[in-house]
């Protein structure tokens, strides 16, 4: 039976250190929409070319072709024994359309793991990811903020969404890399 892990957390959790991990302890394909994006737009599909069309305009890409997408992982990823959702549900919406997609199949959502970090943790993170690799879309206060919530505003309610269905654990993100990979690893295992 395929796991469908989701991978959640704010921003500055530390949710692609910790991906990098479970994909290979667990054999699980790690799905970044970010990542899948620019794989599509690369390989020029019908779903990428869209998405480049909508990108070069400024727009955000529609929840169905991010589902599109996903959908392609799942039917064409052989050898992994599930996958690592990250960037992805975002929404109750989308949650529901994950749902939905396994449900086509007889499956379901595995668990959610959420690495969990304080506000004030966020900003000293992302603040520190911006002077080691230069992105300054975290350098600027005022983008993290939004980020913080937006976070709070559409993603967080997803919690109670999962915890419903008890399929939510939360880890605490704020030790040490090692540590939060322990705790993720007992709540896997």
């Amino acid at each position: 039976m395929t796991r469908y892990y989701i991978l959640f957390g704010p921003p500055g959790a530390g949710k692609g250190t910790q991906a990098q991990a479970m994909v290979e302890r667990y054999n699980l394909h790690h799905i970044s929409t970010g990542a899948l994006l620019r794989k599509e737009i690369a390989a020029g599909s019908e779903l990428g070319l869209k998405a480049k069309e909508l990108i070069e305009k400024g727009n955000l890409v529609p929840d169905e072709v991010v589902e599109g997408m996903i959908e392609n992982e799942f039917r064409t990823v052989k050898g992994v024994d599930g996958f690592l959702l990250d960037g992805f549900p975002r929404t109750i919406e989308q949650a529901k359309a994950l749902d939905n997609l396994l449900a086509k199949t007889g499956e379901s959502v595995t668990a959610t793991v959420s690495i969990m970090i304080p506000d004030e943790m966020i900003v000293e993170r992302i603040q520190g990811r911006a002077l080691k690799e230069g992105r300054a879309d975290d350098a600027d206060i005022n983008v993290i903020n939004n980020r913080i919530a937006t976070y709070h505003r559409q993603t967080e309610p997803l919690i109670d969404f999962y915890r419903s269905c008890g399929k939510y654990t939360e880890v605490d993100g704020t030790g040490s890399i090692d540590e939060v990979r322990e705790g993720i690893f007992k709540v896997m295992d």
